[in-house]
């Protein structure tokens, strides 16, 4: 073999480097996720060991209402649903679908926030604030951790419509709304678990 054949560059197949960045993308937030399960998991730790000192103060009987937490479950359970309609709008390649079941999954998700906010106003109204107890302490992090979250990937939603409309159901695009649905169905599951570990124990 000569010395030019051994220096000579290797060809790289078409689109290769484009599907190794997306690869690389996608790793980076797959490795996201978990390491935000684990902060998850260590704020629901927190919460168990801290859930029943009170200080004298309101128990989480008092101060939960399952019916409201029980349509906070329904949006977001309903968002979820709306959002893996648009995942198969947008396998189609149908963007008005798409668009529109975006837009459906918003007011979902907005609705959760607008819920969730009155719950915690009215508690701070009641004098049930974060520093009255560890209970209150931890319950205000962990679900207030969460609607952080949703409220994050609502803004994220937007953002992707508006490069729907601008720039069409480009490949980049459609890449960043999977990534997008991962993360909006990984709140679903966490609220699930903020359901069965803080709201049912509190209430019952």
């Amino acid at each position: 073999m000569s010395a030019a054949s051994q220096s000579a560059p290797v060809a790289m197949p078409a689109g290769f480097l484009d599907t190794e960045r997306r690869s690389k993308r996608a790793l980076g937030f797959w490795v996201y996720l978990m390491s935000d399960a684990i902060i998850f998991a260590l704020v629901f730790a927190t919460y168990v060991v801290l859930s029943r000192n009170y200080a004298g103060g309101p128990t989480a009987a008092e101060l939960f209402d399952l019916k409201r937490t029980f349509g906070e479950t329904m949006l977001l359970l309903f968002s979820s649903a709306t959002f893996g309609f648009a995942t198969l709008a947008m396998l189609e390649g149908n963007r008005a679908r798409l668009l529109v079941w975006l837009v459906l999954t918003v007011a979902l998700g907005a609705g959760f926030v607008a819920l969730e906010i009155g719950e915690f106003l009215g508690m701070i109204e009641g004098g049930a604030t974060p520093d009255r107890s560890a209970f209150l302490s931890a319950f205000f992090t962990l679900v207030g951790l969460h609607g952080l979250h949703v409220s994050v990937g609502l803004v994220w939603i937007l953002v992707l419509m508006g490069q729907l409309l601008i720039k069409g159901l480009t490949r980049p695009v459609a890449s960043r709304l999977f990534r997008l649905g991962l993360f909006w169905h990984f709140l679903d599951i966490i609220w699930i678990g903020i359901f069965s570990v803080v709201y049912l124990p509190g209430v019952l």
